[in-house]
């Protein structure tokens, strides 16, 4: 018998959102771990906020959906919140019943800028990896540290030089035609109008040169959990500067081992990590020149071990570009570009953090 193909509106619904998720669904997995996550940064969000006047995007709605933009490669604040109207599963996750009413696209842009002031990114990304640690998923002995190249919101149009001179002449102001041909064009004597804080750039010999910026990754070596990132300018020696920093956060314990490739093979980067307790698995570098890294490192075989785990960092930054949108970032300036990138770095941990679970259980 032929069904009815009408389509009759039921004025009430006795399905919850919870109730149409499959209880096998991974986002139920990540779920779990962001609330308890955000449930220990109550007290941060409530220092972000005034105790008067007309009430905000609660932040952790505001951070789930931010989470499912990554998650889900959407390209928009604006295309997220039409997501929002229909999606069912997209509204049980943020925490939103089939009745709430959904942000407007530009408040919902202008409430995340408030927790860029308040630094939530890597707040939020240490309670995610405090979880993590409490779930035994973490170690502290063994690191790999690397960088990738972020492409800017800019285009090379945009590059011009900052004395103003080389005018466009009568063209189309909206898409002016430029011919930079044989013109040289360093970091020192032009910038990006549209991006001013991204830099020309390129990762290697013979690649394009791209405004650009840098991003960076320590992993952990167990089970490929990043723990520490951040984006800096581009620049030869942007990946040693930025990885000095990030290993400052691991803790202080038991000797530990850092792995990396050619590019951190200096003096310089060897002596400094090893002043801080670790022991560099640097992959040597055999251009030509010394190497910093000898036969009292090279022997042992821990060193073979590291040179094959830090290849998993590439796994981290392979869903960065895939899935979480940081191929060509959507943002402008070099604070965005980091808030995004920790977010992004962060959402990645929790899909790991849910695999890792599953496998377990």
């Amino acid at each position: 018998m032929r069904g009815d193909s009408s389509e009759p509106e039921a004025l009430f619904s006795y399905i919850t959102p919870a109730q149409r998720v499959p209880q096998d669904h991974p986002l139920r997995g990540i779920r779990k771990v962001v609330d308890a996550a955000l449930d220990k940064m109550s007290p941060r969000f409530q220092k972000l906020y005034s105790r008067t006047g007309r009430p905000s995007i609660p932040p952790e709605r505001l951070i789930r959906a931010l989470l499912l933009q990554v998650l889900y490669t959407l390209r928009s604040e604006r295309q997220l919140v039409e997501h929002l109207e229909y999606n069912i599963l997209f509204r049980w996750f943020v925490g939103l019943s089939l009745d709430d009413q959904v942000w407007d696209a530009t408040t919902f842009t202008k409430n995340r800028d408030r927790l860029l002031g308040g630094e939530i990114d890597k707040v939020f990304f240490d309670q995610v990896l405090a979880e993590a640690a409490g779930l035994g998923l973490l170690s502290d002995e063994h690191f790999t540290v690397d960088g990738t190249l972020v492409e800017a919101w800019a285009s090379q149009k945009s590059f011009k030089r900052k004395d103003g001179a080389g005018g466009e002449g009568p063209q189309d102001p909206g898409n002016p035609s430029v011919n930079f041909r044989g013109e040289r064009r360093t970091n020192d004597t032009h910038q990006s109008t549209t991006d001013p804080d991204a830099r020309l750039y390129r990762k290697a010999r013979g690649q394009e040169a791209k405004l650009s910026y840098l991003g960076h990754v320590v992993m952990e070596n167990r089970n490929g959990l990043a723990v520490g990132g951040c984006v800096t300018q581009a620049a030869g020696t942007a990946e040693r500067d930025a990885a000095v920093v990030l290993i400052e956060n691991i803790p202080r314990g038991k000797r530990s081992t850092l792995g990396a490739d050619k590019g951190y093979d200096t003096r310089d980067f060897v002596g400094v990590v090893r002043e801080r307790g670790m022991t560099p698995h640097v992959a040597q570098n055999d251009s030509g020149r010394r190497s910093a890294i000898d036969g009292r490192t090279t022997r042992h075989s821990g060193y073979q071990v590291s040179q094959r785990k830090r290849k998993r960092v590439e796994e981290i930054f392979g869903w960065l570009k895939t899935v979480g949108m940081m191929r060509k970032t959507r943002h402008r300036g070099s604070a965005l570009v980091d808030w995004v990138f920790n977010l992004a770095i962060t959402a990645y941990n929790l899909v790991r953090i849910r695999n890792l679970t599953a496998v377990a259980a």
